[in-house]
């Protein structure tokens, strides 16, 4: 019994590890603040853990991408404080600089429900089941709204003669 605690336990650690990363990028990707996403996350995982149901039913990718989706969606609607923007790196060279700021104009075109789908899909790598039922949506409603984010991205990266 104890090795079979033992081995739960690992187990979970070993997924938080491999999640960690990809549950950070989407709340930073979400939030555009470092301290903010950090926040999100480690709150993700300790409400994740808490809850041990999901995981043992086999939706825990669904179930930690959904609290840190709604953590999100809090924290953007939370009134915010005056701050000053984060230091800059200086040592930019001026087309450097000016093609980060283009990539960064079109990658903030597409909604907010788009630039989810394509973190999702492919900076996480999210199977398309977990984000249909993340988002309740079919998995050809999922596909059908990627493709359309990839080609309206395509089309601001064109227009911003990155591609």
């Amino acid at each position: 019994m104890t090795q079979e605690v033992s081995r739960h336990s690992m187990n979970k650690v070993i997924y938080i590890e491999e999640q960690y990363d990809k549950i950070y990028r989407y709340c930073y990707f979400r939030l555009h603040n470092r301290e903010t996403a950090e926040d999100i996350t480690q709150e993700t995982f300790l409400r994740f853990l808490k809850y041990t149901t999901y995981q043992d039913t086999g939706q825990g990718l669904q179930y930690l991408y959904s609290i840190a989706r709604n953590l999100c969606i809090n924290e953007y609607h939370r009134p915010k404080a005056e701050s000053l923007p984060p230091d800059m790196e200086t040592d930019f060279s001026e087309d450097a600089l000016l093609t980060s700021l283009s990539l960064k104009t079109a990658l903030d075109k597409p909604n907010g429900e788009e630039r989810e789908l394509l973190l999702l899909r492919y900076a996480n790598e999210v199977p398309v089941t977990v984000i249909a039922r993340m988002m309740e949506l079919s998995r050809f409603a999922v596909h059908r709204r990627i493709s359309a984010a990839l080609k309206k991205l395509e089309k601001l990266l064109k227009e911003e003669e990155l591609l």
